[in-house]
């Protein structure tokens, strides 16, 4: 079961009005307990070892998405000079209006304040993403369609 699956499965159990949904599926048991309001209070997510430990391993009430790749660490005195742009919301990080249209902004573009860089799809509303600087683009450190955390970095824009 991936990631989205597991998101799905907690929205569909906060709107449907249940108070706990236990699911195990070969490997997983997922526990999903809501509140009266349809919030939901706790997600439990435990995979099981391919051959039986001692402990179970078990993911805190909350379920996050794997970081994304990380790429070779470049020096600190690298990016000094260079704005980072940070994500203000947890969703999903597209860089591009539609899958038929031209992406945003890549390596090497010139952006003036204000300039939309990228959609963060959250609760099926896209927002837009504007750059908070004029500059050029240095680097794009998330992937297209990949989920992103609040405040994590996006984009290295050069201010010169």
């Amino acid at each position: 079961m991936d990631l989205k699956e597991i998101q799905n499965l907690i929205k569909f159990v906060a709107n449907s009005g249940v108070a706990e949904v236990k699911l195990e599926m070969d490997d997983v048991k997922i526990t999903i307990r809501t509140t009266l309001e349809g919030n939901v209070s706790e997600a439990t997510y435990v995979q099981m070892p391919a051959q039986p430990a001692l402990q179970p391993a078990v993911v805190p009430q909350q379920i996050s998405p794997a970081p994304a790749p990380l790429q070779a660490a470049a020096p600190v005195a690298e990016n000094a000079n260079y704005i980072t742009i940070k994500s203000p919301m947890i969703g999903t990080f597209y860089r591009k209006p539609s899958p038929d249209k031209p992406l945003f902004v890549e390596v090497g573009s010139t952006v003036a304040k204000g300039n939309v860089l990228c959609v963060i799809e959250a609760m099926k509303l896209f927002n837009e993403i504007e750059s908070e600087v004029s500059g050029k683009i240095v680097k794009i450190l998330v992937d297209d369609m990949s989920p992103v955390e609040y405040d994590q970095p996006l984009f290295l824009v050069d201010p010169s």
